[in-house]
């Protein structure tokens, strides 16, 4: 079981990185998804045609992400936090009033850049960044627990209130708790926030902080052959779900599952998410990111397999269910590998790198899967060819971090 001991100091912290992790829902693929349909029907759309609107904004939302997410190593987090909150509120305000295909891609850039980019960004990596480096992989499991308790929430309830009272009005709703809920509870649980950042320039003032540790800049780490090579693995996970979940209409059209069914499969997925980040935090601070990072895309091998040779209901849930455990290692893995490997003092720039990455590795697969889907090749088919290439990451990350290499500073 994980123990509390040494985060209850900080405890406004956790409570941070959990709200901002849970408030990047609206932003996140499984959320937009859900209108999918109503979006494609107002504004005359195939599932192609939509998947491109949906790449072309979350690649420009990626590419902008890498001036952005730098900025928070320099400007104070609770004004970086206000600005992502009132993003949010803004693109779901905007998206219940918009009108076309041109203002739906505004929309969609808003959400995407706001919601799954920054604000994931700023929760995993003030909590990586600020949490001691002995108690860090509990520090961020905890925090991004906000990302599964969305996704257990949300889904079943954007559902009921597209129903309800429509599909603007539910984003309109979401906009208005962003503003009035989110914005002020973030502020306030950081209103101690200026000595706790005083105290970590201190402490990494010199390139031997944290035993001794490397800091490395943006630059360095764009010539370490590890880091590059490793990106064509832990990028595969944002590629392969976004890719699908973006699709789910269609996939449970063609399976004959009730959407709603599917939707409950969410609530699997926040669990066995959770049940995994609880574990894998502990595990990382006693054995090391690098070790864990060979094993944790295994689950979603077995849930892809699964899906491509089933047409049973429960083959879907069983495939959100191993998405969340392997979403459950790598939320707390993607938020100290880089920290273990490469210091604290530019992880804000170093994880804007990876969080554009695998921005842009999202945005490709909607478009990808949808030209897929036009062209007559089977949601079967894809999950298959998406298994294959994760066993050839997991190799990848084995190679990288074995031996010599998972134990070397």
């Amino acid at each position: 079981m994980m123990s509390l001991r040494g985060l209850a100091l900080d405890w406004r912290l956790l409570a941070f990185g959990f709200l901002m992790s849970f408030s990047s829902s609206f932003g996140q693929t499984y959320f937009i998804s859900l209108f999918s349909a109503e979006f494609r029907a107002a504004f005359d759309l195939t599932h192609g045609g939509f998947g491109t609107l949906y790449s072309a904004a979350t690649l420009t939302s990626g590419l902008l992400l890498l001036w952005a997410g730098g900025m928070i190593d320099r400007v104070d987090l609770r004004i970086f936090a206000a600005i992502v909150l009132t993003g949010i509120a803004a693109a779901s305000g905007f998206a219940s009033v918009m009108t076309g295909p041109v203002t739906l891609v505004v929309v969609l850039f808003l959400l995407r850049f706001f919601g799954q980019g920054l604000a994931s960004h700023t929760a995993v990596t003030s909590v990586a960044r600020y949490a001691d480096a002995g108690v860090r992989g509990r520090s961020v499991s905890l925090a991004a627990l906000g990302f599964p308790v969305g996704e257990a929430v949300w889904p079943t309830v954007a559902v009921a209130l597209i129903a309800l009272i429509g599909w603007r009005w539910t984003y309109g709703a979401a906009g208005l708790l962003a503003l009035a809920v989110f914005l002020p509870l973030a502020l306030l649980l950081l209103a101690t926030h200026g000595r706790r950042h005083t105290d970590l320039m201190a402490r990494t003032l010199d390139d031997g902080a944290e035993g001794g540790l490397r800091q490395w800049t943006r630059g360095e780490v764009l010539r370490d052959p590890t880091f590059l090579w490793s990106l064509t693995a832990v990028l595969a996970p944002s590629f392969i779900v976004t890719g699908i979940l973006f699709h789910q209409v269609h996939l449970t059209e063609t399976k004959g599952w009730d959407l709603s069914v599917f939707a409950t499969g969410y609530v699997g997925y926040a669990v066995c998410q959770i049940a995994v980040a609880l574990v894998a935090g502990p595990a990382i601070d006693r054995i090391g990111a690098r070790r864990v990072a060979r094993v944790y895309l295994a689950p979603m091998v077995i849930g892809l397999t699964v899906l491509a040779v089933s047409d049973a209901v429960w083959a879907g849930l069983f495939f959100l269910a191993m998405c969340g455990a392997t979403s459950g290692a790598s939320s707390t893995l993607l938020g100290t590998l880089w920290a273990e490997i490469y210091g604290v003092r530019h992880l804000g720039a170093i994880r804007a790198l990876v969080t554009a990455c695998s921005v842009v590795s999202s945005a490709l697969s909607p478009a990808l899967m949808g030209w897929g889907l036009d062209a007559g090749i089977s949601m079967e088919a894809i999950a298959l060819a998406c298994a294959v290439y994760v066993v050839l990451a997991i190799g990848v990350l084995w190679i990288l971090f074995t031996g010599r290499r998972a134990s070397a500073a």
